[in-house]
């Protein structure tokens, strides 16, 4: 099995292995497809729009459907386009962390140049 750390280095070197290989100017969908096919090549168990839960205080309050999700447990959001990741990106991977169970989880932005932010959320917090 292996830790959280063991598995941000592979992810992200995943990211990095489908920007090298597409480059830029796809659309979210093609990469979002290519990131999921590398990640399943390195082991782990990916699911693509996958419904997730919001909780209100232990009630599900909606869902929405994640880019991907990896062993259940980290929520990768795919962006595209010219530009950087905005805050509004990060904000909306955070919440997506504080109104589930997931503590972990990744914006990935295929732009002209690849970039990346690590999002974590301690539910101990909560």
């Amino acid at each position: 099995m292996l830790f959280q750390e063991e598995k941000t280095k592979i992810i992200i070197g995943c990211f990095y292995d489908v920007y090298n290989t597409l480059g830029f100017g796809f659309l979210e969908k093609v990469y979002e497809n290519s990131l999921l096919i590398e990640l399943k090549r390195t082991g782990f168990n990916c699911l693509a729009q996958a419904p997730v839960n919001v909780f209100y205080k232990d009630e599900i309050v909606g869902s929405y459907f994640a880019d991907i999700l990896i062993d259940n447990e980290i929520i990768v959001e795919v962006k595209a386009g010219s530009g950087e990741i905005l805050t509004a990106h990060e904000k909306q991977l955070s919440n997506y962390l504080k109104a589930t169970d997931f503590e972990l989880g990744f914006v990935f932005h295929f732009g002209e140049k690849p970039t990346f932010k690590r999002v974590i959320f301690n539910n101990n917090y909560k």
